[in-house]
């Protein structure tokens, strides 16, 4: 996996999470409808960068991005949510992360 994909995914999960962030904070917490507006944006940023990822199947591309995004969500939950990620959050988060990788850089035939 090249730097750009990398770049790819983490830029994708980020978006991804922003995205779905403003909608929970407009239908959950009260937030303003105003919230809507950036969070859809957000949300194309999300699917645009997964085409980015070097891969030449889409599924495979979106389940190794699967691993990157739980790992995100944690680092999410406790950068901007303020709760600290436990040792259950972590262990799981790196299976996840080890499967993604194995997922990208299986040898294929």
């Amino acid at each position: 996996m090249g730097a750009a994909t990398l770049l790819a995914y983490i830029g994708a999960a980020f978006a991804e999470i922003g995205g779905c962030y403003a909608f929970w904070a407009w239908a959950r917490l009260g937030r303003s409808p105003l919230w809507l507006a950036p969070g859809a944006l957000s949300l194309f940023a999300f699917a645009f960068l997964l085409t980015r990822v070097e891969t030449d199947a889409a599924g495979r591309a979106y389940a190794a991005y699967g691993g990157v995004y739980i790992a995100a969500s944690l680092l999410w939950l406790w950068a901007v949510e303020g709760v600290r990620p436990d040792h259950w959050d972590m262990a799981g988060a790196a299976i996840c992360l080890a499967g993604a990788g194995l997922i990208l850089f299986a040898p294929r035939g």
